[in-house]
């Protein structure tokens, strides 16, 4: 059996904390800006830390396991 659940997480978490698609932190000229598609250097690399932390989160402590195939 294949353990898609690493995989799963790690795809929709990028996704969606991907610099300015939904929200930048820091924003440009506020903390949050929201759906402003655009990005700096400090914003990737707080999106990175969150990304890393949220990843760890729940494929190791909270365990996500989702199982295909058979055997």
């Amino acid at each position: 059996m294949t353990d898609w659940g690493p995989v799963v997480v790690a795809t929709v978490l990028f996704v969606l904390l991907t610099p300015g698609l939904l929200c930048q932190i820091p924003g440009k000229g506020r903390v949050v800006e929201f759906g402003n598609m655009s990005t700096s250097g400090l914003s990737i690399l707080v999106h990175a830390v969150l990304y890393f932390a949220l990843v760890t989160i729940f494929v190791i402590a909270v365990g996500v396991h989702i199982y295909s195939g058979s055997g």
